[in-house]
């Protein structure tokens, strides 16, 4: 007979781990490349954005507190503390039926302010992922009606230096295939 499996005592298989992480890895790229073609304001990541929104601002009020410094810069040990993981497992298991992949692994960025790099980032579950990305894109307190839009770091524009950091990136990358272009042509006429 089969023994109940308890995931706080499984064994990791090193090229399982490698297969998730090559995936968290491309579907960071994608993310990157997404913050330099589209305003982080204007990005949807899921149909289910503003219910995932809505979801973590009841189960993790204190990232709704101006400057809202708790989901700008993540705090990867609260995030993986008992009480930390408790709560984040309670609202994972709620995607299980409605977000593909919901507890796959992703890379997200520590600092919002920052691009990917060893040091900003860690590994989330792509629901954390698209409800710490979302959040970012949809809060946004409005001073003159004081309420809440569903609007997050992107929407509160905490992606924009993201934004910027990967344009430039992309224009310095294609000024670099154009020198090489160059280059090419110039020994191929040598």
């Amino acid at each position: 007979m089969a023994t109940r499996f308890d995931p706080n005592n499984a064994q990791n298989a090193a090229e399982i781990e490698k297969q998730f992480a090559v995936k968290a890895v491309e579907q960071a790229q994608t993310y990157w490349n997404l913050l330099e073609k589209v305003p982080p304001r204007q990005l949807k990541l899921t149909k289910l954005d503003d219910e995932i929104f809505e979801h973590l601002m009841k189960d993790f009020p204190e990232l709704n507190q101006e400057p809202y410094e708790g989901i700008t810069k993540l705090d990867e040990e609260w995030m993986k503390s008992k009480d930390g993981k408790e709560t984040w497992r309670k609202f994972i298991q709620a995607y299980e039926k409605k977000v593909q992949d919901y507890n796959f692994g992703s890379l997200i960025r520590t600092d919002a302010r920052e691009e990917y790099s060893e040091t900003n980032t860690i590994f989330v579950t792509r629901i954390q992922f698209y409800a710490i990305e979302v959040w970012t894109r949809i809060v946004l307190f409005s001073k003159c009606l004081n309420i809440f839009f569903q609007i997050a770091r992107n929407r509160l524009g905490l992606n924009d230096r993201a934004h910027e950091i990967a344009k430039e990136e992309a224009a310095k990358e294609k000024a670099k295939a154009e020198r090489e272009k160059v280059k090419g042509k110039k020994k191929a006429t040598n």
